[in-house]
């Protein structure tokens, strides 16, 4: 899988709508090419979002095959599909699935709440030629560890596809901040208030944190799946996401403090007034008061 280089912005570049259009891609066909390094992007200087330089543009023209590889290259499936090109049957494609031997790239809820997998057709053709896998696509019954582990509830697609989505949001991080929040999206607002407690920081962190790529309505049933899957549940990924960002949030300090407010100093009292000297009493008055004294 090719990386995503970040390098500074070359005019002319094109807006996401139009670098599309340039490579003949549908706009969700030309996200997940990005998504997986397959097209480059860079940063808009005038903090437009992103884009795609004449160059990038011009060597994916270049290409064998080009149009058409590039689509295949970025060509979704779901089970029933994907088995078929597997040529296996659906329960068996699931189970595999499930066990993580192939990674899904997208998610979405369809009309019964249902979580659906999108896998990556060039992946799936991929895994059926390597001779190991063979007895995993062809044997009457799964090789008995891996059918333990499928007994145990084993299921590591939203897991594995939270991996694939991580890589992606740290390769587009241009500072240690956005790399930490890239981290942090991935973790509950208890694992992140234990590392973060100081509530400024915590506040410019989520300036950073990505939210899921698929949307519900705030507080729904469906909201609250999405953000389930967005969230790592395995003790290992847990762990392992919070020594990441416990690091990143060191180079992230270094690089630029989290802002606070400006303390107020309380104004200082006024020095106190002198009494002003009194004149002397003038006349008889004054005299006799002088005498007395």
């Amino acid at each position: 899988m090719a990386s995503s280089t970040v390098t500074h912005l070359q005019h002319p570049a094109y807006t996401s709508s139009r670098a599309a259009r340039e490579l003949g891609l549908r706009r969700r066909e030309f996200d997940l090419a990005v998504h997986l390094g397959q097209i480059r992007t860079v940063p808009d200087e005038g903090g437009g979002g992103r884009r795609v330089t004449r160059s990038e543009v011009d060597r994916l023209r270049t290409t064998s095959g080009f149009p058409d590889a590039l689509r295949q290259r970025v060509r979704l499936v779901g089970t029933t599909e994907g088995a078929e090109a597997m040529r296996i049957p659906v329960g068996r494609f699931t189970r595999l699935a499930r066990l993580g031997l192939f990674s899904p790239v997208r998610f979405y809820l369809n009309r019964y709440r249902a979580v659906v997998w999108l896998y990556l057709a060039d992946e799936l053709e991929e895994f059926t030629t390597v001779e190991d896998n063979t007895p995993l696509l062809t044997a009457r019954r799964m090789p008995e560890g891996w059918r333990d582990m499928l007994d145990e509830g084993v299921d590591l697609r939203a897991r594995n596809w939270r991996g694939r989505h991580r890589g992606f949001l740290l390769r587009l991080a241009e500072d240690p901040w956005e790399s930490a929040g890239a981290l942090a999206a991935f973790l509950d607002p208890v694992q992140l208030a234990e590392l973060v407690p100081d509530p400024y920081e915590r506040s410019h962190l989520h300036r950073f944190r990505p939210g899921p790529p698929a949307h519900g309505a705030q507080g729904s049933p469906a909201a609250h799946l999405i953000e389930k899957i967005m969230t790592a549940d395995d003790p290992a990924e847990i762990a392992w996401l919070r020594t990441e960002l416990t690091a990143v949030l060191q180079d992230a300090r270094r690089f630029r403090p989290a802002p606070r407010p400006a303390v107020r100093q309380a104004p200082s009292a006024p020095p106190p007034e002198e009494p002003a000297p009194q004149e002397p009493s003038r006349g008889l008055l004054g005299w006799l008061r002088r005498r007395s004294a």
